[in-house]
């Protein structure tokens, strides 16, 4: 065993052979949004995100299931399992099994496999003073899919959360392996405060951030000033208390949009000074468009995380 359960790295890690390890996760929850097929793609997007996490390379997967099928029809769960099927096809893999359980509510994901040779794994604990972060798609998932379950949500909120939070984190993940990169999570349910904690809580390092950098999906902020967020999310910003520094002039908005708990969010890159504009732009060119450098690793024996402007 490369990597367990006792880092807080986004999967494990067993060794095979000396080229060959094999990279696993699980992960599954119950809709973020009312479409069927839109809630397989984006609970499999979700699930896969672990593996491109550490640099791996999915292969397989299996269906975790739970369903009321006494008060929903069998066809809403035909549209769940279209929408992982379809976006396992994406992946370019195969879902080969899975087990199935009566539940009160849908619950769908993957228990994925991956492969990754044992010395390019991308762990949590790797971040390097100097090193600059790049995050790849917007904050406030979290926000927005509240929005959804108050029907405080316009279409055109929905289409365009949907869009992200099903967009495989594939591709930036293929560019970091790429660069050398040595550190990186998914920003998922702790948010991106909580996620970047794990970061420099296993590498031993202090980090700050620039708010102005932070890609935030449209509407966030209004719907943050009207309270629409989901209990997950104030959650983080409670547990957070005490291990930020918060600049003078940020708001609480935005402290909670920096703690929104997401589904399917981006990936959190540490990568060296030298290469971060180079990695930015392979991102971008590749279709990566909402990439941004958000922040840098600093030398911090406490492991504290700074906010400013």
């Amino acid at each position: 065993m490369l990597i367990g359960y006792n880092s807080v790295d986004d999967a494990g890690v067993y060794k095979l052979t000396e080229n060959l390890a094999l990279v696993q996760t699980v992960d599954f929850f119950p809709p973020v949004v009312d479409d069927p097929y839109d809630y397989g793609r984006i609970a499999a997007a979700n699930s896969l995100s672990d593996i491109y996490a550490m640099g791996g390379k999915p292969i397989s997967a299996l269906n975790i299931v739970g369903y009321p099928k006494e008060v929903m029809p069998l066809s809403v769960l035909e549209e769940i399992l279209k929408g992982g099927a379809d976006k396992a096809k994406e992946a370019r893999i195969s879902i080969i099994g899975g087990h199935t359980l009566k539940t009160k509510e849908p619950i769908y994901g993957l228990s994925v496999n991956g492969i990754i040779h044992p010395k390019k794994i991308v762990s949590n604990a790797g971040a390097k003073p100097g090193d600059l972060l790049i995050l790849t798609k917007p904050l406030g998932i979290g926000i927005i899919t509240t929005a959804i379950k108050r029907d405080k949500a316009s279409p055109e909120m929905v289409k365009e959360v949907v869009k992200v939070m099903s967009e495989l984190n594939k591709t930036a993940s293929e560019v970091m392996v790429e660069y050398g990169v040595k550190a990186c999570t998914d920003i998922t349910g702790y948010g991106f405060l909580g996620h970047l904690c794990e970061i420099t809580s296993a590498s031993g390092v202090g980090a700050k951030i620039y708010l102005s950098n932070i890609p935030v999906l449209d509407y966030v902020w209004k719907l943050a000033e009207q309270k629409i967020v989901p209990g997950g999310t104030l959650s983080n910003r409670n547990f957070m208390e005490g291990k930020v520094d918060w600049g003078k002039d940020i708001c609480e908005e935005a402290k909670l949009i920096l703690c929104d708990a997401q589904t399917s969010g981006g990936l959190l890159i540490s990568v060296s000074k030298s290469k971060a504009q180079k990695l930015l732009g392979s991102l971008e060119k590749r279709g990566v468009k909402n990439s941004s450098i958000v922040g840098e690793i600093i030398k911090d024996k406490k492991c504290r995380i700074r906010v400013e402007w």
